[in-house]
């Protein structure tokens, strides 16, 4: 059996990941805000992320402010949905 990502294993980046699926794009304070975390917690593990290619940003303007916008890359893509089959695979006999 593959192993659990080591880069996903952190509950707050699974769920980080998990909510980039479901959008194009999302700005940096609405994810701070779904995750409960502080911009420093989550500019750490945006860095993380980042560092392997799973998610890219970029900067921008939104309502006359500065933001920062976050994406899911393939790479980090495909490393969810493995991570997500090991997970199955290790819960499977579990009632």
């Amino acid at each position: 059996m593959p192993d659990l990502d080591v880069h996903l294993q952190a509950p707050a980046r699974l769920r980080l990941m998990t909510s980039l699926t479901a959008v194009s794009e999302a700005e940096f304070s609405t994810l701070r805000d779904n995750l409960d975390v502080s911009d420093s917690v989550l500019s750490k593990h945006l860095s993380a992320l980042g560092e392997v290619r799973y998610v890219k940003s970029r900067k921008g303007v939104h309502l006359g402010r500065r933001t920062t916008w976050v994406s899911l890359t393939s790479t980090g893509r495909r490393a969810l949905s493995a991570h997500a089959a090991v997970l199955r695979e290790l819960i499977a006999g579990v009632e």
